[in-house]
């Protein structure tokens, strides 16, 4: 199953970071946020990633092209040109790159990669969310609810909507403001998605978390997956400074699965 991360947004929140690089590039640890999400799926064997790359894209690939020489001792002849590496990285990933547009919303960055997702089932999240939701048993559910996408439900005071869910709590019937005192649960990213919701996106200006959740939601095919554990989003400096303190304390409870 290939996992689909949407990593071409401009970080507006975060400029003091994006000026100089995308959002997903910005690092946690001396690693780009991307590179935890990445090493997340793949603890669970999810190893074929799709990155829909827009804003500073460039910085994004040269990263992935350049990645095994950087992390890696080796030996270059410099008659031939042949290069030897001495223990590579062990991040055995296959990583395709899509130039999704500068301006294209997060629907209309999906939809571009539609060729490099395929025909089949695929995970879906954002560039910039950190989490320990366990994917193996968001994807035994997704499978058990039998609709077209699944949305991990998070709690997170503040800013954000929040979902409007059955009683049982695995259906979404809608979205609603959230207040700051509100307990809710909201949207946080870690989708499952069948191939059909493609065919919701009309193009590239259509919003993934509007139009197409929207019709999900009318056609009784949007399920959630509730996680009360660790999720942190990074959108400001502030989010950053928290998720720096916490893999300096190792209090980081997404590094748990990089345990050997």
């Amino acid at each position: 199953m290939k996992v689909v991360i949407l990593a071409g947004g401009f970080g507006t929140r975060i400029s003091e970071e994006t000026a100089i690089r995308p959002k997903p590039m910005v690092e946690v640890g001396g690693k780009p946020i991307l590179w935890h999400i990445m090493r997340h799926y793949a603890h669970y064997g999810l190893k074929d990633f799709v990155i829909c790359c827009g804003y500073k894209g460039e910085v994004i690939k040269e990263y992935f092209l350049h990645y095994r020489s950087l992390a890696s001792d080796f030996t270059i002849d410099m008659g031939s040109g042949d290069v030897t590496f001495h223990a590579p990285p062990d991040e055995d990933w296959k990583v395709t790159l899509i130039d999704t547009g500068p301006d294209s919303m997060t629907g209309g960055r999906v939809r571009r990669a539609r060729h490099a997702i395929g025909n089949e089932p695929f995970c879906l999240t954002y560039g910039d969310g950190l989490s320990n939701v366990p994917i193996d048993r968001l994807l035994d559910f997704h499978q058990k609810q039998g609709k077209w996408a699944t949305v991990t439900a998070v709690r997170q005071p503040g800013r954000f909507g929040a979902l409007g869910m059955s009683e049982d709590g695995h259906t979404v019937t809608g979205f609603r403001e959230k207040g700051v005192h509100d307990g809710g649960h909201i949207n946080g990213g870690f989708y499952v998605c069948q191939p059909e919701v493609i065919d919701l996106i009309e193009g590239d200006s259509t919003i993934w978390e509007r139009g197409p959740m929207e019709k999900l939601v009318e056609l009784n095919q949007l399920s959630s997956f509730r996680h009360d554990d660790f999720w942190q989003c990074m959108d400001t400096l502030r989010d950053k400074s928290v998720l720096e303190e916490m893999w300096a304390s190792n209090d980081c409870p997404w590094r748990i699965v990089y345990a050997s």
